[in-house]
């Protein structure tokens, strides 16, 4: 028994001994779990560039990472966003300002000088052509001018033999019969002359439309300015007139023509503002001007055509591009943004602005907005902290930084 006391003795010096050797040579900056220390508040201090506001977030790039991210800068524009009708329509041409090229006569190309696309002027030649027709009319022209060269003589010799039996017929020498026949020769000989002068005009006028007559080609001509849409011929190629060759638009004086229903036809005006986008134009906004409104209704819509003309002609616009647009009916501007410059994360709304730019490195603060009515790529929106004019806002690049913001978030590290 006195042998088992000393065995436990012996043990529980050996575990006092070892507690106390445990907590004389521990770590003095190891931190039990309940010893009154806040580890998050701490490293929530340590993160630099935290806003008070956990919605205001910071994002730092460097000048590739800016480069990369194809960031553009702006500011709010004033936009009529609600005092407005909606119109779907086409961009059309005016009949005037197409042309379908044929010829005159049969034949066969010899020589094509243009390709689908070139801009060429009126009068340019489009390629040039043989045709027996045309060689027959020259021939033909030739014949007729033989005929009116002898007419011309033989009417010289009526008027002399009419002047000598009328002196004959008024001495009474000759008998008036006689006098009668070569006055009534005379006036046909005159009739002859002018059918020929007229058919060998109008021979002429054939033959210029093509070529001249010193040359057995046709030349094919552009009627208008204008860019070759379509070439529908290749050299060899037996053509008549019915057959359109070429095909010639200028797009200079293009148009809109919009579909308004009636509900709101009361409120168009000639003279009112247009404006529409399209997506292969940069979504840039394109402005016409209603010259016309419509007196009828269209056979199935129940919907009258509005025709605006283009006012910013630069747009690269082609006849039957699809246009969804606004017609502005009053005059109620907002400050909006471009839908590119707004990003939503976390069920709420935002952008981005640049803060500051030092040196080499962009800082960007993400706030938060509100939006309001969107059309045609801009929004009606409004800021939940002050910000100066001058202020540089994110209009395109703004989703690249949010996932920046993202990924150094979800890499446990800054948003920076």
């Amino acid at each position: 028994m006195n042998k088992q006391l000393k065995i436990y003795g012996g043990l529980a010096l050996a575990a006092i001994l070892a507690l106390s050797l445990y907590f004389a040579f521990r770590p003095a900056a190891v931190h039990a779990e309940g010893d009154g220390h806040n580890h998050e508040a701490t490293e929530a201090h340590d993160e630099e560039g935290h806003a008070e506001n956990p919605m205001v977030k910071e994002v730092h790039l460097n000048q590739a990472q800016y480069q990369a991210a194809g960031v553009v800068l702006g500011g709010f524009e004033q936009k009529n966003l609600s005092d407005v009708i909606n119109a779907n329509g086409y961009t059309k041409l005016p009949p005037q300002n197409q042309a379908q090229v044929s010829v005159p006569l049969p034949g066969n190309i010899k020589t094509i000088r243009v390709i689908e696309g070139q801009y060429v002027k009126a009068g340019q030649v489009l390629a040039t052509m043989v045709s027996m027709a045309y060689n027959n009319l020259r021939l033909e022209r030739a014949k007729l001018n033989e005929q009116l060269s002898a007419a011309q003589t033989n009417l010289e010799y009526l008027k002399l033999e009419f002047a000598r039996q009328k002196e004959l017929s008024d001495e009474n020498v000759n008998a008036k019969k006689v006098f009668q026949k070569v006055s009534a020769d005379l006036n046909a000989e005159e009739g002859k002359i002018k059918a020929l002068q007229s058919q060998i005009t109008i021979l002429s006028q054939n033959i210029q439309i093509g070529g001249n007559s010193n040359s057995p080609l046709i030349s094919i001509t552009a009627p208008i300015s204008g860019h070759i849409t379509e070439v529908n011929v290749t050299i060899g190629t037996a053509v008549d007139v019915a057959k359109a060759l070429f095909s010639i638009v200028d797009n200079s004086k293009m148009h809109v023509d919009l579909l308004v229903y009636e509900k709101d036809l009361f409120k168009v005006k000639p003279g009112q503002t247009v404006r529409f986008v399209l997506t292969n134009q940069d979504n840039q906004e394109i402005r016409g001007k209603i010259f016309s409104v419509g007196k009828s209704f269209e056979s199935e819509t129940k919907s009258v055509a509005v025709h605006a003309d283009i006012v910013n002609e630069k747009q690269m616009l082609i006849p039957g591009m699809y246009v969804n647009a606004l017609i502005d009916v009053g005059s109620n501007a907002v400050e909006a943004l471009p839908i590119d410059a707004i990003i939503k994360a976390d069920g709420r709304e935002f952008i981005f602005v640049l803060e500051e730019k030092d040196q080499d490195e962009y800082h960007f603060q993400r706030i938060e907005v509100k939006t309001g009515t969107a059309q045609l790529g801009y929004t009606q929106l409004s800021v939940l902290q002050p910000l100066e004019k001058s202020q540089n806002i994110v209009i395109k690049g703004a989703y690249y930084l949010q996932s920046h913001l993202t990924k150094s978030e979800g890499g446990g590290g800054h948003e920076h």
